[in-house]
Order: structure tokens, then C-alpha cells, then sequence
């Protein structure tokens, strides 16, 4: 039987929870499937204590980076924050990044959490995305970081970044399949009731789309009993 690999998440104080919980339930859907511990999963913290989220619900750290010596992570990847480029760059967790990323076999970020690798050095010269609303802001304020603004999700070599929040499923699913194939990611996909392969970018997402407020009316016509309506295209 193979050896389970170890996934962590660095949260830092108000992350956005799906960025975490998201990813960690492909995971564990990928155990149920597998039929065994094929990851062990993990989320780090900065410093001890529960982690308050964006949304306010409060997660428990199974490790402190302070405690952290010599562990090498299959997967390391950094969870967004509203203000991951401000107050939670602190030069301990940043200093953890530079050690700890690089021996990890495959690492990365999920939404902001790009502006965290990037500030600990780990993204020049690399092709990455985050989410449409700070890509602009990682790109001008990293010029050495390729960002590719439409992209769901990105592979370059070892590192792996996902636009979040719900991107990090799809990332998720991609090392899924990398590591236990593709008909087990299939079964995972099918779980969760989320799509294999997502279609597009994240232009379809942006706030300039025409397409919400056209879908909008068809939900409010179902909800108020009355049947729908075709929309016109």
C-alpha cells in the first residue's frame, strides 16, 4: 500500500474559510474513494490559538510554523486573505515560506495567498494566477512574476496556484488525479457535484460580466412560485 501524503495549509488570521475547507474536502473525498489515507491533511497556523476567518468561524491548527523543524509536505499551499499583501506578512511566516516551500515536493497558493509567496521571494520568474480582484496588484507590484489573469488554475514545475475561492476545488481535483488517476478524481468530481474540467476563465467571474443579472430574474421567477421563463439570448 502506498504511504499517504501529507497536505498542508498555512491560514492565516481571516482567511477565507473555503479557500481552506474547499480543498481539504477533495482531499478527504479522495481518502473515501481510495478506500485508505492517501493524504494526511493539516492546516498551519502562525502562531497558536483558533484561526478567525473572513466569515468569522473559527478554525483549530493541527500545527504552529514555530514548532515546525524538519517536516517535508508533499503539498504546501497558502490559503487567501483580504489582507494577505498587508498585516498578515509577517517576517516569521515569511521566513517559514522560504524554508519550508522549496523542500516541498509540489507547493503553492490558493487566491491571495500568491501575494505571500511572492512577497517571500518563491514566485520571480514564475507563471502564476490569483483571484481576478489583486492580479493587477501582483503584477505591478511583482514584475518578475508572470500573472495569468483568466487562468482557473496553474501548474508551473512545482508550483501550483489557483485563482480561488472555489478554484481551489479544481486545483485540488488536478493533484487528485495527478496522484491517484484520473478515473478516482472522476469518482471525486461526481461526489461533490462539481464539474471535472471547468469550462473558461475567470473572465466569465468578473464583476463587468452581463451575465448575472440576466440569470438573476429566472432565480427570482422560481422562487416566488410562478413558472419560468425562457431567457432570450
Amino acid at each position: 500500500m502506498s504511504a499517504s501524503r501529507s497536505v498542508a495549509i498555512l491560514a492565516v488570521p481571516g482567511v477565507q474559510l473555503l479557500d481552506v475547507a474547499g480543498p481539504l474536502d477533495v482531499f478527504a473525498e479522495a481518502n473515501l474513494q481510495a478506500g485508505r489515507m492517501a493524504y494526511r491533511l493539516q492546516v498551519v497556523a502562525r502562531e497558536p490559538g483558533e484561526i478567525r476567518s473572513s466569515s468569522g468561524v473559527r478554525l483549530v491548527p493541527d500545527l504552529v510554523i514555530r514548532e515546525i523543524r524538519d517536516e517535508v509536505f508533499d503539498t504546501l499551499l497558502v490559503a487567501g486573505s483580504p489582507h494577505a499583501d498587508r498585516d498578515d506578512c509577517d517576517h516569521a511566516m515569511v521566513s517559514w515560506l522560504l524554508r519550508t516551500a522549496p523542500k516541498a515536493h509540489r507547493y503553492g497558493s490558493i487566491r491571495s495567498g500568491a501575494l505571500l509567496l511572492a512577497t517571500a521571494g518563491l514566485l520571480e520568474g514564475r507563471r502564476v494566477t490569483t483571484h481576478w480582484a489583486v492580479a493587477k496588484r501582483l503584477s505591478r507590484a511583482y514584475p518578475g512574476v508572470e500573472v495569468d489573469m483568466d487562468a482557473i488554475h496553474v501548474r508551473d514545475g512545482r508550483l501550483c496556484t489557483a485563482a480561488g475561492i472555489t478554484a481551489g476545488l479544481d486545483l485540488a481535483l488536478a493533484l487528485v488525479e495527478e496522484d491517484l488517476g484520473r478515473d478516482l478524481a472522476l469518482r471525486v468530481a461526481t461526489q461533490l457535484v462539481m464539474l471535472f474540467r471547468r469550462v473558461g476563465g475567470q473572465a466569465q467571474f468578473s464583476r463587468r460580466s452581463e451575465a448575472a443579472p440576466r440569470a438573476g430574474r429566472y432565480f427570482r421567477r422560481c422562487s416566488d412560485g410562478r413558472p419560468p421563463t425562457r431567457l432570450q439570448t
